[in-house]
Parts: structure tokens; C-alpha cells; sequence
């Protein structure tokens, strides 16, 4: 791994042939022994992040993502492999890149039970070193951002999951990290609450310049917030491209739904698409198809040719679908 004598210059995230083993105590069929087994929840990842970047990581359960995040935080030693984070080692470096990376991890606090929300600000500004004035001046942007304003001299313990992960990432954020770890931030969240987290979310980033790694379920933060996916499977990454071109480079077909001005029972269509249902009588064609060469706006020259169009619809294909797609394609031998 290649990586600039100047931390600062360094790729915020670097990891290189990662590996980490659990030794499990596996049952013995037939028996009450229990043998000793090597289970790999990360195989030989290797990935590259830049700085200012914004990548979602995703995977299905048990695929290596709490796993990576443990080993770039420096919660986890590798078994094999190097990992370098904004230029560092995680383990030795740990207290020092504690001051420079923002974390949410799962539904792990690192706020006070007990305390006041507004405490544990207190606190953990004194533990990053802030001056009281850039503490308040932070939390001020934080509190209107994150709508916080409402709880902040309520107890931890007393908030709801939607406020305490609110809670969550302004604890995170409160330093001015350069790299920021979320993992499940919107878990708990309504649709509103949702959109205000990430809508501050990419504010903050476009305004400080931060690097976002992402880890989620939820597919609308992936979409929001990232240009970048890697889908991690069985420990190692299956795929690794911009967001924008995520469905198109996977073939994934979309559907165009068409309502029709007047009734027809089929439309000649270009060889890349087919029809795939006809309802309404004809008014309304599901028209489904694939690949770059085909646009939306050829596949209507050619329907326009045909019949008056009244609405449209264009659904695209979930990436949850098609993160499921990938492991299925890479099959049960990885696993």
C-alpha cells in the first residue's frame, strides 16, 4: 500500500488485502463436544476511499460491514492485511484518529443514560478538546439542523430511538470530524425526520468537505446521500462503482409505463424493449427494457410515433434488488 509520508494527504480510507478471522466453538453432530472452527467474516477486502467522498457501503446481513467499520476504527486488529484511515493505523493511532473520524455505530451510544442530552454534549466537547465558544457555536448548528432543540434538556434515557439517533449523530458531528462512519443512522426516523437528517447531512458535507462512509438497510439513504456504492459480500467487495451508473452497468431492465390517449392494442417498439402487460383496455402499456443504448426519451419518439401519450411513469429498479442480484450471481460457493 502506497501511502503519503503527510497524513493529511493521504486517502481517507485504505484497505489492502483485509482479513479478519473469529475462532468459534462450532456442536458436534451427535455429540455434546463442540470442535474449534475459523469462521472469515472478512476475505482479503481491498477498497480505496478518497477524501470528500461519499460511499455507501452495503450488504446483507453477516456480509463483513460491522466488521471492516470495527477494523477501521481500530475496535479490531486484522488478522491479515493492512487498513490505513486519513493517512493512520488504527490501533496504535486510535486516541489520535478519535479526534479526527465521527462515528454512529448501530444502536452502540456514546451519549450519558442518565444525563441530559445537553450534557452529553458537554462532555464529550471537553474530551475533543473544543473551547466552550466553538462547542456552542457547533451544537448551535447542530441543534437547528437536526431539530434537536425540543429534547436537549431531557434525559438520554427518556428519548425515543428516532430522537436519541438524532442525538447520535450531532455527538458524532459535534468535533468537525474529517471523516464521518454511520452505520443505520436513520433507523427509528420518520419520513420527516428522515429527509431533515439527510438533507443536513449532505448541507454539512458540501460545507466542510467531510468524507461519509455509509452503512445501511435503507436504501433512500444510499441514494441521498452517496455517489458511490460498494456492495461487500461474504467479506470481500462484489462490486464497486458510481451510484448514477449502478443499475445501467448491472443490465438491470426498467419499466415505462405509458397512458395511451386513445385505446391500441400493441406498440412497435425498438428491439431493446418489450411490452410486458396491457391494461385498461389498451389505454395503459407496461413497457420494460434495458441497456444504455436505449433512452427514455428514444423509447417516447418511438411510442409518440405511434399514439398521442397522456402520463408516464418511469420506475427504476430497487438497489435492494439488485444487491440481492449480486450475491445471487456470485453464488453459494463464497459463502
Amino acid at each position: 500500500m502506497n501511502t503519503p509520508d503527510d497524513p493529511q494527504q493521504a486517502p481517507a480510507i485504505e484497505l489492502a488485502q483485509l482479513r479478519r478471522d473469529y475462532l468459534v466453538r462450532a456442536p458436534v453432530a451427535g455429540s455434546r463436544r463442540r470442535r474449534r472452527q475459523v469462521v472469515r467474516a472478512v476475505d482479503e477486502l481491498t477498497l480505496r476511499i478518497d477524501r470528500g467522498e461519499a460511499v455507501g457501503f452495503v450488504g446483507a446481513n453477516g456480509a463483513g460491514k460491522s466488521t471492516t467499520i470495527k477494523m477501521m476504527t481500530g475496535v479490531l486488529r486484522p488478522s491479515a492485511g493492512s487498513v490505513r484511515v486519513l493517512g493512520r493505523d488504527p490501533v496504535p493511532e486510535r486516541r489520535h484518529l478519535a479526534r479526527q473520524i465521527g462515528v454512529v455505530f448501530g444502536q452502540r451510544t456514546q451519549l450519558w443514560w442518565d444525563l441530559p442530552l445537553r450534557d452529553s454534549f458537554r462532555i464529550l466537547g471537553a474530551m475533543h478538546r473544543l473551547t466552550d465558544r466553538r462547542r456552542e457555536e457547533r451544537l448551535e448548528r447542530l441543534v437547528d439542523g437536526l431539530d434537536l432543540g425540543g429534547f436537549l434538556d431531557r434525559p438520554v434515557r427518556q428519548l425515543s430511538l428516532g430522537q436519541r439517533m438524532r442525538g447520535e449523530v450531532a455527538a458524532a458531528l459535534l468535533h468537525s470530524p474529517a471523516l464521518v462512519v454511520l452505520d443505520e443512522p436513520t433507523i427509528g426516523l420518520d419520513l420527516v425526520s428522515k429527509e431533515g437528517l439527510r438533507r443536513f447531512l449532505r448541507e454539512d458535507r458540501a460545507e466542510r468537505g467531510t468524507t461519509l462512509f455509509l452503512t445501511t438497510h435503507d436504501m433512500g439513504d444510499v441514494e441521498r446521500l452517496c455517489e458511490r456504492i460498494v456492495v461487500v459480500d461474504a467479506g470481500t467487495v462484489a462490486y464497486d462503482g458510481a451510484l448514477a451508473s449502478f443499475r445501467e452497468r448491472l443490465g438491470a431492465p426498467r419499466e415505462l409505463v405509458v397512458d395511451l390517449a386513445e385505446p391500441a392494442a400493441a406498440l412497435r417498439l425498438p428491439d431493446a424493449a418489450r411490452t410486458t402487460a396491457v391494461e385498461a383496455g389498451g389505454i395503459r402499456h407496461r413497457i420494460s427494457f434495458a441497456g444504455a443504448e436505449l433512452t427514455v426519451p428514444a423509447l417516447l419518439t418511438a411510442i409518440g410515433a405511434q399514439a398521442e401519450v397522456r402520463d408516464l411513469e418511469l420506475a427504476e429498479p430497487r438497489i435492494e434488488d439488485l444487491v440481492r442480484q449480486i450475491s445471487a450471481r456470485r453464488g453459494p460457493a463464497r459463502r
